[in-house]
């Protein structure tokens, strides 16, 4: 029946009764503390030192972020068997050549080079950084890594 309806339990909360005297333990300042600023809704004192300049302010920002890091873009073997195959690079490979095709920026990154993939054909290459193991199956396969 439509008037024996009930909501889950927990479903309806009462209010809590505010300020009705001290002896309630919620009477005079209602559970806000005293007066002021954060007796009032809409409070922001989060770093809020009275005035004084804040400590976040005061100390320089540096901590864990390298001032000067040096930011590589991953290229891997295998995307340079693709680019050869497609005839967008030649087999003598040069950082412009790479630049150009967009796939980084020389200004705010270098380039490293690591080894997923196979050696398919012989190429020489200019990059910035590369894997160990990379420079050492390109010596045994007869391509030329060359680090600029």
């Amino acid at each position: 029946m439509l008037n024996q309806l009930k909501g889950n339990i927990g479903a309806r909360k009462k209010r809590k009764c505010l300020g009705r005297g001290i002896a309630s333990g919620k009477g005079k300042t209602c559970g806000r503390g005293g007066k002021g600023q954060t007796a009032r809704s809409g409070v922001a004192l989060n770093g809020f030192e009275g005035g004084q300049m804040p400590i976040y302010r005061r100390l320089p920002k540096r901590g864990f972020n390298p001032i000067n890091k040096q930011v590589y873009k991953i290229i891997n073997l295998y995307q340079i068997n693709y680019l050869i195959k497609n005839q967008k690079l030649t087999q003598d490979i040069k950082l412009e050549d790479i630049e150009k095709l967009g796939l980084f920026n020389s200004k705010k990154e270098k380039l490293k080079l690591l080894g997923k993939g196979v050696f398919e054909q012989k190429f020489n290459i200019e990059v910035n950084n590369a894997s160990k193991k990379l420079i050492e199956n390109a010596s045994k396969n007869g391509s030329a890594i060359k680090l600029v």
